[in-house]
């Protein structure tokens, strides 16, 4: 898992240490120092802690003109025993939507399982964007989370099909995927 680093080639276009909107504004990384670790196993210093011993994230991209971030993930998502959600939710979401964002790409890839407990902090994400057009979308999570988030009923309020599962994100710079991402959700809810 240590070699898993965060995607890194839209660098030039974005980096969360150095936005001063961004929840992790400030922080500092080693390129050679591992210290974080999902069950024992060192992950690549790049990726950032956020409250949850099992879940970690790089926000890739932040967009505040158009209103939009996408952010990569890594690790084991369990709300069951760690809260993953709550940690995500008012850790990273609640200080970005007080900067104005209101669609966020989650890619999931590197999310190896999920464990649900209730629904109610994405509902209540997703009550904080819906009104100003905000939406959620899972961007190719592995097959038996995305059948986890369904049997939880996540699916009302996350956004995510088998077009959404496809995309070969890494071909595209950032406002391309948000393009294309808009245009499947609003296809799918058409």
């Amino acid at each position: 898992m240590h070699e898993l680093e965060p995607y890194y080639r839209w660098l030039d276009y974005y980096e969360s240490k150095d936005d001063d909107r961004s929840p992790l504004y400030g922080r500092t990384y080693s390129e050679f120092e591992f210290s974080n670790t999902i069950y024992n196993f060192y992950i690549h210093p790049q990726w950032d802690y956020f409250g949850s011993n099992t879940l970690y994230l790089k926000i890739l991209y932040a967009n505040y003109e158009e209103q939009f971030c996408i952010i990569e993930l890594i690790g084991e998502w369990n709300d069951c025993l760690n809260n993953d959600i709550m940690f995500l939710k008012r850790d990273i979401i609640d200080p970005m939507i007080k900067q104005g964002i209101q669609r966020f790409i989650l890619i999931g890839e590197n999310v190896l399982n999920f464990h649900a407990s209730d629904d109610c902090y994405y509902e209540e994400w997703f009550q904080d964007i819906v009104d100003e057009g905000g939406w959620i979308a899972m961007v190719n999570f592995r097959k038996h989370v995305i059948e986890a988030m369904q049997e939880d009923q996540l699916h009302f309020h996350l956004n995510f099909n088998e077009h959404l599962n496809d995309l070969k994100w890494r071909k595209l710079k950032p406002l391309h995927l948000y393009t294309v991402v808009d245009h499947l959700i609003i296809k799918a809810l058409g």
